[in-house]
């Protein structure tokens, strides 16, 4: 039979109360349960000393048994120095997902063909202009090259 060290449920609607529980895995959340080893009250601040009760001696015991805390639990263990809680870092977790990368994509490739486009038509601008300067100067060269009658 696995065991877990848990939250249980209690308190009414809209004020949760969680009890610290030892229970086995398969029993429903707020149901049945072997030992209470503590109680953690989400609505005091996160400062205050009554938020978190827990039993660090039995938690050990059960630990030492094979019972495993879940990760909320892990957390206060680890905050009262009954247990290590591992550092986790996943750096992965925060970058965007497949279809948000393929439409930034799509908008940075739409972006970057209106600069060329853009980019296109100033040169074809400019062309016309040296074009045009080019066409302006030369009749004026060839009046001037034609000899005086």
């Amino acid at each position: 039979m696995s065991v877990k060290i848990r939250l249980a449920r209690a308190g009414s609607k809209k004020r949760p109360y969680y009890h610290i529980v030892v229970a086995a895995a398969t029993s429903p959340r707020d149901g049945k349960f072997i030992d209470i080893i503590g109680a953690f009250n989400p609505m005091l601040a996160k400062d205050a000393p009554d938020r978190v009760k827990i039993d660090g001696a039995k938690a050990a015991e059960w630990m030492k048994k094979g019972a495993q805390p879940t990760d909320r639990v892990l957390r206060f263990l680890d905050k009262a120095g009954v247990a290590k809680r591992p550092v986790r870092n996943n750096p992965n977790k925060a970058l965007p997902g497949k279809k948000r990368m393929e439409r930034e994509k799509l908008a940075a490739d739409a972006v970057a063909k209106v600069a060329a486009a853009a980019e296109a038509a100033k040169a074809a601008e400019a062309a016309a202009i040296e074009a045009a300067k080019a066409a302006a100067a030369a009749p004026a060269e060839a009046v001037a090259e034609t000899p005086a009658a």
